[in-house]
């Protein structure tokens, strides 16, 4: 979805953190792009991308950064990328198809060559993220074409993309899409689930698949919807049952609505976390492994739930657009202008509830 960044509001929320439970150290991204993109592979690998084309990679931890743009794509709004080691990665770009900014590039060599490895200028693809199952099968999405979600895959690593029929894809509704946020309104779970959030129609939805997107239900959620800026902006699944999505409405940063969805039955029905929610947008949402912690980011800051995505606290005030865990200790934000965040694993050390 051509979600509009909030420059001003993003510019007002950045400061410092309110306690002393904030958990995120600063990196030195080498870059001042608005980054939305972000992938982990293990502990020390990560990828984050965004606007000028730009990119940014550690393969140390943290310890530091590569940054650099895909060439001729100064232009190129990279929201999605999926990283399958420290030199084979693939980005997205969002943005208008008949404007020529929906590609896909491909790198095996840490970035030192990019190959286009999909373009297409159909009128009203729009690429929103990307997510693989292993290190060949994968799926990207797109805004819905002619009622329907384009979605794309690829069995090879993502050198080449094929287009799913739209046969077995529920219509949409209308004004319904997905939010190129964080790269995170597409999530997949063991070899084959996969699901999707979306909104900007009248009510916020997950689609879901069991067959790698060949086949299709939905669901209302009761996350709060109705407006083209609100709706599911994130979803996470724990395992193949036990799944989470969250949102509001990113024009209103800070706020008190429906923006926590939990499922149990593998997204076949969602029902509102207890409570209390965040009071704030949130554009991201991630399980910390083999725990019950679940963290979740937007402009106005941090949010944590110790009890599977039940109640939250909000523990800073300082913007980010993406979060993503590989373990209980390796967990990274991205954010504007350029913002690389490693979560500490203070609090995930001491106190942590059982899984």
């Amino acid at each position: 979805m051509r979600f509009i960044t909030l420059l001003l509001v993003a510019s007002l929320l950045v400061a410092p953190p309110r306690t002393g439970r904030a958990q995120w150290r600063p990196q030195p991204s080498g870059t001042d792009a608005e980054l939305r993109a972000l992938s982990v592979v293990g502990r020390n690998v990560v990828w984050a991308s965004g606007t000028r084309g730009r990119y940014t990679r550690t393969t140390d931890g943290g310890g530091s950064w590569r940054v650099d743009s895909v060439p001729n794509a100064g232009t190129l709004d990279f929201r999605a990328v999926h990283a399958i080691d420290s030199r084979t990665a693939v980005l997205v770009s969002a943005g208008d198809a008949d404007k020529q900014q929906a590609r896909i590039y491909r790198t095996a060599d840490g970035g030192a060559q990019w190959t286009l490895v999909y373009s297409t200028e159909k009128k009203g693809v729009f690429l929103d993220a990307v997510a693989f199952w292993d290190i060949r099968h994968g799926i990207a999405i797109s805004d819905p074409v002619g009622g329907r979600f384009f979605l794309l895959t690829t069995s090879d690593g993502g050198r080449t993309w094929t287009r799913l029929s739209p046969d077995g894809i529920p219509p949409a509704l209308e004004g319904e899409a997905a939010f190129a946020a964080s790269g995170s309104c597409l999530t997949v779970q063991g070899s084959a689930n996969v699901w999707i959030g979306t909104g900007g129609g009248a009510k916020a939805r997950v689609y879901r698949s069991t067959d790698r997107g060949r086949t299709w239900s939905v669901a209302e959620t009761p996350v709060h919807a109705g407006g083209a800026s609100s709706g599911i902006f994130s979803v996470a699944f724990r395992d193949a049952r036990q799944g989470i999505g969250v949102g509001g409405d990113y024009q209103r940063a800070t706020g008190s609505v429906p923006n926590v969805a939990l499922t149990d039955d593998g997204g076949a029905s969602w029902r509102l976390a207890k409570g209390p929610l965040p009071n704030a947008y949130l554009s991201a949402v991630a399980y910390v492994p083999n725990s019950a912690l679940v963290v979740a980011v937007g402009l106005a800051g941090t949010a944590l739930s110790s009890d599977r995505g039940e109640s939250w606290t909000m523990i800073d005030s300082v913007s980010y657009n993406s979060v993503r865990f590989t373990t209980g200790d390796a967990g990274w934000a991205a954010g504007p202008r350029g913002r690389v965040a490693k979560w500490s694993g203070t609090a995930l050390k001491s106190g942590t509830p059982k899984p």
